[in-house]
């Protein structure tokens, strides 16, 4: 069975940065792709970024390019997405995603979330 599990978030001044990790298990899949999603309250799901397993390309949403980046450690089937400059419209349950083989915008299985929290 695969099991997506996040950590990572918590409470953050403005400013400030956070590593959420997305560890991966029950898999054997060689191609793969592994998307961070957030959705705030009253608000619908945001794609943030997609991170592939075959040459760890990348890529970003326009609201936090430049701000996060998202990479992979297939070894430990471990994903993680560093934030930094965290915002307080960056405030949301942070999720990430598995997609087979690649591509992130309709993912196969998904974590419970992490909640973030940017505030003074």
């Amino acid at each position: 069975q695969v099991q997506l599990v996040e950590s990572g978030g918590g409470l953050v001044q403005p400013g400030g940065s956070l590593r959420l990790s997305c560890e991966v298990s029950g898999f054997t899949f060689e191609h793969y792709a592994i998307g961070w999603f957030r959705q705030a309250p009253g608000k619908e799901r945001e794609e943030l970024s997609c991170v592939t397993s075959v040459d760890g390309s990348s890529k970003y949403a326009d609201s936090v390019k430049g701000r996060f980046t998202t990479s992979m450690d297939t070894a430990k089937n471990t994903a993680f997405l560093q934030m930094n400059n965290l915002k307080p419209e960056d405030t949301a349950l942070y999720y990430c995603a598995l997609s087979l083989p690649t591509g992130c915008h309709l993912p196969d299985y998904w974590g419970q979330g992490t909640q973030v929290t940017v505030s003074s």
